[in-house]
């Protein structure tokens, strides 16, 4: 139960708001002068302070002011029936969470103190999210300043403590693996292990030993047993990265490991039992999937439980300058000399479109920053040369960038065509490019591409 402490001179609207806040499941004192309620706020635990701005001796602006100047750390609401929009910029400007403007309606309170709640709820959990996987670059994904990040990280809070299945969606780069490490440590199974295994950089043939495991003699070079990684992942956590790329066969074997908590190594007669949580990340969306026949709809409906939607950095443009920031302090212990970015290289991050998301903002100020000796990064710095529009090389400006420019550009549209050519079927691109799936999941990344 939350305490609040009211802090007004009117006798009646002290009773009236207390009996207002009881009913609304508060642990309610009061104070009639600010003098009293501020050695009463720092002697006591207080979660919320509602306090008027005129009372005699100290008003609100004055107790507010000194409560925050000693430490205090309560929400503070300042109430106030003068001023209007300056009272009120005052009061933000002196540490105030909100303020309400007198005559109010009940109702107004009491939701002014549930959302001042759950703000600092999720600061929170946030806080403790950021705080778990700050030791590595990972803490980039938890980075929320935007409303959409916000929700996404309170929604990882509320699943972590719980052994529900979680589907992570979101464009390749916006830190799918990151939220499901996020959601590992936060939960009851934070001391067991976490292991990711990505479906589609795996070929078909050793997916199903990879996670089930194998016995002496399944196949040929099996000279021993070896266990999968859901045997791994006992007691803890297993991402099925690239779900969507999980083949037919082996979604109906996940299915029964999901429903049974048994899993069967290949070439073994016997059962064994594994108490896993299950986390899936997919670019795709499953539901077009399932339509299609490339997923099946009851494992859909299995890790579909609950979903954790991440956007693209494009909608979450608020989180680009702490992110950049982040980076750049991540490079200067990195690298060993002093690296920041200036006001105008952190505007020209904002505007720019980011398809490859987080993983490109990144990977954008790690080549600026190795690419120069300065210590404060400006835009130019952060510009790459425009990839030569398709077409001959004559219609490219050949001889205008560098050799490495030319097959970089070249390179991509080659990889672009095979995967527009199999419709999005990265195996079969793989194939047709005469590459590793491995190779291409590399050069994807590198070029931003889907």
């Amino acid at each position: 139960m939350s305490r609040v402490l009211i802090v007004d001179d009117e006798p009646g609207l002290r009773q009236s708001l207390g009996l207002l806040l009881a009913d609304a499941g508060y642990d309610v004192a009061a104070e009639s002068d600010g003098k009293r309620a501020l050695e009463r706020a720092l002697a006591e635990p207080f979660d919320l302070i509602l306090s008027d701005v005129r009372m005699p001796d100290m008003d609100g602006l004055a107790f507010l002011r000194a409560y925050r100047g000693r430490g205090g750390t309560a929400l503070v609401i300042m109430m106030s029936a003068y001023g209007g929009e300056e009272a009120a910029l005052a009061a933000m400007k002196e540490g105030a969470y909100d303020y309400i403007p007198k005559p109010f309606r009940p109702d107004e309170v009491v939701l002014t103190l549930r959302k001042a709640e759950e703000r600092e709820q999720l600061g929170r959990t946030i806080a403790t999210l950021k705080a778990q996987l700050d030791s590595t670059p990972a803490a980039r994904a938890l980075v929320a300043e935007s409303r959409p990040m916000r929700d996404a990280l309170e929604l990882v809070a509320r699943v972590a403590e719980h052994k529900t299945t979680v589907l992570i969606t979101g464009e390749s780069g916006t830190g799918k693996e990151v939220i499901a490490q996020a959601i590992h440590r936060a939960s009851p199974r934070a001391a067991a292990q976490f292991v990711a295994i990505n479906c589609a950089a795996i070929p078909e043939s050793l997916l199903e030993s990879e996670l089930f495991g194998y016995v002496r003699g399944a196949f040929t070079g099996a000279a021993g047993d070896k266990a999968g990684l859901f045997e791994q992942a006992n007691g803890g956590t297993l991402l099925l990265d690239e779900i969507g790329e999980l083949p037919l066969p082996l979604q109906s074997k996940l299915l029964r490991v999901l429903q049974e908590g048994e899993i069967r190594r290949v070439g073994d007669q016997k059962t064994r039992r594994v108490d896993v949580r299950v986390l899936a990340a997919t670019a795709r969306d499953l539901a077009v999937e399932v339509t299609a026949g490339r997923f099946r709809q009851d494992l859909y409906y299995r890790l579909n439980v609950v979903t954790v939607e991440l956007p693209p950095l494009a909608e979450r443009r608020a989180d680009i300058p702490p992110l950049a920031r982040h980076f750049a302090a991540q490079l200067v212990r990195r690298l060993g000399r002093p690296i920041a970015l200036s006001e105008a290289a952190v505007a020209w991050l904002e505007q720019q479109p980011w398809p490859g998301n987080v993983r490109e903002l990144e990977h954008a100020i790690e080549r600026a920053a190795v690419l120069s000796d300065k210590a404060i990064l400006e835009p130019d710095d952060l510009r790459r040369e425009p990839l030569p529009a398709r077409g001959s090389p004559e219609e490219q400006g050949a001889g205008s960038g560098t050799l490495r420019d030319a097959v970089e550009a070249a390179e991509r549209r080659v990889i672009e065509a095979a995967l527009q050519a199999t419709s999005g079927n990265r195996r079969a691109a793989a194939k047709r490019l005469g590459v590793s799936l491995r190779t291409l999941f590399y050069k994807m990344d590198r070029y931003g591409l889907e």
